[in-house]
């Protein structure tokens, strides 16, 4: 993560034009924001490559716009989210290319302990999919993105010990939701 003076240097080298500076800016925040999206997607890669390049592409159009009270990386973060949120929310045009017939085997020794840990994962992103959205972007922001609770707080215009009462709110609605699909 950039400090704040570096991340103040790229931001007015990048505003007159400096293409180094925005490959520098991406080059120091581009990890954290695919990885956010790579756990927002459920594990899809490619699908997180693209949604990230759009968020890149959302965050430069909004440039000029961003005002400095929260860090650029909390902020593309945002963007990330929310281009994931828009992305579940609108249709898409999905054809399956596979064929239902071939089966491959996977050769690797752990192939149970893999699946239940992604069944786990996949059950666990749903539930939080699932919370209200203050929660929701609380809880993504502070474990995906591992943003602190500070940028959080002052991403959100609340206190930090808002988020933390947020944070613990979440828990026990996942708690809940991951027990009632114990159940099911």
């Amino acid at each position: 993560m950039l400090e704040p003076d570096a991340e103040r240097s790229l931001l007015d080298r990048i505003a007159k034009g400096d293409r180094e500076a925005a490959e520098a800016l991406v080059d120091a925040t581009y990890e954290r924001v695919f990885a956010l999206l790579v756990r927002l997607t459920g594990r899809d890669r490619d699908l997180a490559a693209d949604l990230a390049q759009d968020t890149y592409r959302k965050a430069w159009a909004a440039l000029e716009r961003f005002d400095g009270r929260s860090r650029v990386a909390t902020w593309l973060h945002r963007i990330a989210y929310n281009t994931f949120l828009n992305h579940v929310r609108r249709p898409h045009l999905v054809e399956n290319v596979e064929d239902p017939t071939v089966h491959v085997a996977d050769p690797a020794p752990d192939h149970e302990e893999r699946m239940d840990r992604r069944e786990v994962a996949t059950r666990l992103r749903r539930a939080v999919m699932g919370l209200p959205e203050d929660l929701r972007f609380t809880v993504a922001a502070r474990f995906w993105a591992e943003l602190p609770v500070s940028e959080i707080a002052r991403l959100e215009h609340v206190t930090g010990a808002a988020i933390r009462k947020r944070l613990k709110k979440a828990q026990g609605e996942l708690r809940r939701a991951m027990g009632e699909e114990d159940a099911a």
